[in-house]
């Protein structure tokens, strides 16, 4: 996978990993990440997520990071946000009404661009990505954000030979080894298959949702799960 293939399916309208509507994950398990009024949270490879408009809702200041500006674009015009756009190194950003929204490869953002976020909330990126990138992400993902983060993860996991993806099946022993090192809780797990039609009619047999607190060992020293 490479950056033409996401460019493509956003210009197809190929985009059915988005969702009409606030993720009902997040409103539940938000509130255990006990952030102080105001924090930035850091939503990677964001699209045009609504989740980012419930984020801002709840008083944060929100950092999305996407490779295709058509879905930025579509964000900001679909919720008429006042935003600016300017050309910062490598990133198109536009920034506005709490919104900071780079445009550009995730891999290339420094840590000089996300010295304030708090918070990680990641729905879409890590199942988005195959085997070989995952590895990379996370860690290049651990190495710009300052310490003392947290992050709220939600993956699948299925039979990854029943289906190719996006999006990809991530187990919970890949979970605990890309984040070894980190405190990691998992707070909810259910097979959402029956509410995803579309995969059980591919063959899929089983689709399990996890939803896991990850946070920065820095915050608790000592305390780290590996």
């Amino acid at each position: 996978m490479d950056a033409e293939f996401w460019h493509t399916r956003w210009q197809r309208g190929e985009t059915g990993f988005h969702k009409a509507g606030i993720n009902p994950l997040l409103s539940r398990w938000w509130p255990r990440l006990a952030l102080t009024a105001g924090a930035t949270v850091l939503v990677p490879l964001c699209g045009k997520s609504l989740d980012m408009l419930w984020l801002r809702s709840q008083g944060h200041q929100v950092i999305g990071a996407e490779l295709a500006r058509a879905a930025l674009e579509a964000f900001i015009s679909e919720h008429q946000l006042a935003l600016t756009w300017q050309q910062l190194g490598s990133f198109a950003v536009a920034t506005g009404d709490g919104f900071e929204l780079h445009c550009g490869d995730f891999f290339d953002l420094a840590g000089a661009q996300l010295g304030g976020v708090t918070a990680v909330y990641d729905r879409a990126a890590l199942i988005a990505l195959p085997p070989a990138m995952r590895g990379a992400y996370v860690q290049h993902m651990r190495s710009v954000l300052p310490p003392g983060w947290k992050m709220l993860l939600v993956t699948l996991d299925y039979p990854q030979a029943q289906r190719p993806g996006p999006p990809f099946s991530v187990p919970d022993a890949e979970v605990k080894a890309l984040f070894r090192g980190c405190l990691i809780e998992l707070l909810d797990e259910q097979d959402v298959l029956s509410e995803h039609a579309v995969f059980a009619a591919q063959g899929m047999q089983s689709l399990v949702e996890r939803v896991y607190l990850v946070r920065d060992a820095a915050e608790s020293p000592g305390a780290a799960q590996s």
